[in-house]
């Protein structure tokens, strides 16, 4: 079985890791598995980038052309990037020539290819969703329920105003999409969006979780974790991570400082300091009493594997998450987390027995876990009960099978 993975990167942003692991884990497990993506970094001889300096040029020049005339013209406060994936692309023709069985869609936006190729590939094809994007219109997140109902001139949010770009990208996925493909969520909330969609509630959609290399992701003592980062031994570390992460609305920085700032410290076993990676030191810290040090980029699962190890405590506070993958990382290293117990993180985290699940957008019951994590990491064994259902649901083998029987059912069906 030849499977062709399409995905804008193979390693820039958690969609295109999340892609790239799957890619792997396939090969690790006897799978023949390519990876095809406009921007190329991992040096992976199994990864495939543009075709040509031509090619090159239009995916530079394509997402410049519509950033600057269809996205312009619509006036949003949901600063989440906006995709109308309109030019068509070369890579449909790679895909129909090519000798592969399946095409495995993943993170295509950015005028990777159209929203009119799509049903131009003439292989088979499974689609890994890792946003809202395919439901919607251009946004690749939202608050609001046009996706439910459809995108109607008299449902557009109040916060929305100039070109509708969301209901005309919605209208022509509605017009173009004939053919239901079978979808593939990494949460059962995003699943679940899936078939509450107005476009494609009638589609074929599995869950199958994010995979994790969980014998690269695993605990290493602690001690040495903080000696090797130079970070202190005597308090309790608390992570929080995401690329510009305290910038993003969606990843909730804004809700973890209100927390902080309500913990009782004399409630706490030991002084608390928090961690941030994704993100430069800002100029202006955030107004927290607890002490912050910023990790910076850590581009390198070993760094990553280090600092999970050397945290007490992860914490996730994302609005909305398809999965939440900074969250089964840390599991997988024994890390607990603490998150809201609405999107894709309530597939990860368990509740009271590998973490904490807040009450959504709650900052009290944020801090509520927080606390309780902090304080009952050993006594109930927090770490070591993270690791095994990370090991038991992430791992490699397990999602690959998943897939397996996946494309199967594709080349097979009833």
């Amino acid at each position: 079985m030849k499977i062709v993975h399409l995905s804008y990167s193979d390693s820039q942003g958690g969609a295109a890791r999340a892609a790239y692991r799957i890619h792997q884990s396939l090969i690790k497990n006897g799978l023949q598995s390519k990876m095809w993506v406009n921007d190329a970094k991992t040096g992976d001889q199994t990864v495939k980038g543009p075709i040509n300096k031509r090619q090159k040029l239009l995916n530079l020049l394509y997402p410049h052309l519509i950033n600057n005339s269809l996205v312009k013209m619509h006036k949003t406060q949901n600063k989440i990037i906006h995709s109308p994936s309109v030019f068509s692309s070369a890579w449909v023709k790679y895909i129909n020539e090519s000798d592969a069985d399946i095409v495995h869609l993943h993170w295509i936006q950015n005028e990777m290819i159209s929203i009119s190729d799509i049903p131009k590939i003439k292989k088979s094809i499974v689609w890994t969703l890792h946003d809202m994007w395919a439901f919607c219109g251009a946004e690749h997140l939202t608050h609001d329920n046009r996706w439910r109902e459809g995108y109607k001139k008299n449902n557009r949010p109040i916060y929305d105003t100039g070109f509708d770009l969301n209901r005309w990208t919605w209208k022509r996925k509605l017009r173009k999409w004939k053919k239901p493909i079978q979808i593939v969520a990494p949460s059962k909330w995003l699943a679940n969006c899936v078939l509450e969609s107005k476009l494609m509630a009638q589609w074929p959609v599995s869950v199958i979780s994010n995979p994790l290399d969980t014998d690269s992701f695993k605990p290493i003592s602690k001690k040495i974790a903080r000696e090797q980062l130079n970070l202190p031994q005597d308090v309790s570390l608390m992570l929080f991570g995401a690329i510009s992460g305290s910038k993003s609305h969606n990843k909730g920085f804004d809700l973890l400082s209100n927390a902080l700032n309500k913990i009782d410290e004399s409630l706490l076993d030991k002084k608390l300091k928090l961690i941030i990676f994704g993100e430069q030191k800002k100029d202006v810290p955030p107004d927290i009493k607890f002490p912050i040090h910023y990790m910076g980029h850590l581009q390198d699962d070993i760094s990553l594997r280090l600092l999970y190890s050397a945290a007490d405590i992860m914490v996730v506070p994302s609005r909305i998450e398809a999965f939440g993958q900074t969250a089964s990382e840390a599991q997988a290293c024994a890390t607990p987390v603490v998150s809201f117990d609405n999107s894709g993180l309530t597939d990860i985290v368990d509740h009271k027995k590998t973490g904490y699940l807040a009450k959504a957008f709650d900052v009290n019951d944020l801090t509520n876990g927080i606390t309780w994590v902090l304080n009952n990491h050993k006594l109930l064994n927090l770490g070591d009960k993270s690791r095994e259902q990370a090991v038991k649901k992430f791992s490699e083998k397990i999602i690959a099978k998943h897939y397996f029987d996946i494309y199967d059912k594709v080349l097979k069906p009833l």
